[in-house]
């Protein structure tokens, strides 16, 4: 199964101009081959290549129910990483595992202060149609955390490696609430004036084990426990 994406209509797909590409020019695909089509937004149609030279149509040949397939409740606040790979390596992770937000934050701590989230939705969109989800997350633009933190209208979850504050375990996280908020500090953690302020506001800390994780290790662990957590049998 071949994802692509497009606009889509009752009557036609109109594919994005780099996904005619790429079915022309990289996959060499051939007229006639058949190719499922999303608009990322839970519409999926089945449909038959029509190549005229660079051109590409899609001749509909099944409709599918609109589906949140692949979508969870679960949005993840997090402070990009300095290197850009570990940052990208978690958004591409954690979309395979179907979070439903991500927003990038700057915090006191953060050494990284300027993100490209142009570059990071293509790679959201890579990773969906790599692992055929047709419901796509959400990014939204940096953030800073006073920002989000003024902006939310859910409680908070927070990660952070501080002793001295009551933390409870992700999983009776996880337990509480199916659509939940779990943010997650830059290299150096969130700092102690951030997590008084948190807490000050009704948010819960949360313990991600005896081991101190790296800031994209984190997310992935989040992301991964929820989904194991919402998809057991």
């Amino acid at each position: 199964m071949r994802l692509f994406i497009g606009e889509i209509y009752p009557n036609e797909v109109q594919l994005r101009e780099e996904e005619e590409h790429h079915i022309v020019r990289v996959l060499r695909m051939k007229e006639g081959d058949m190719v499922y089509v999303t608009n990322g937004k839970g519409a999926l149609i089945k449909g038959q290549l029509l190549i005229t030279g660079k051109k590409v149509k899609v001749q509909i040949i099944e409709t599918f129910p609109h589906s949140n397939r692949g979508q969870n409740g679960l949005h993840i606040a997090i402070a990009p990483t300095k290197n850009i790979d570990r940052f990208e390596f978690f958004v591409e992770k954690a979309v395979e595992l179907g979070v439903s937000k991500i927003t990038p934050l700057l915090c006191t701590n953060s050494e990284r202060k300027v993100l490209n989230t142009e570059k990071i939705k293509k790679q959201i969109e890579t990773a969906c149609k790599q692992s055929l989800r047709i419901n796509f997350p959400e990014l939204y633009p940096l953030t800073p955390l006073k920002d989000f933190i003024q902006s939310s209208n859910t409680k908070l979850y927070l990660t952070h490696c501080y002793k001295e504050y009551e933390k409870i375990t992700l999983n009776e996280t996880l337990n509480r609430e199916k659509e939940i908020t779990l943010m997650v500090g830059p290299e150096g953690d969130f700092s102690k004036k951030e997590v008084e302020e948190l807490y000050s506001l009704g948010s819960t800390g949360v313990s991600l084990g005896a081991n101190r994780l790296r800031t994209e290790t984190a997310g992935i662990y989040i992301a991964s426990s929820y989904y194991f957590f919402h998809n057991q049998p």
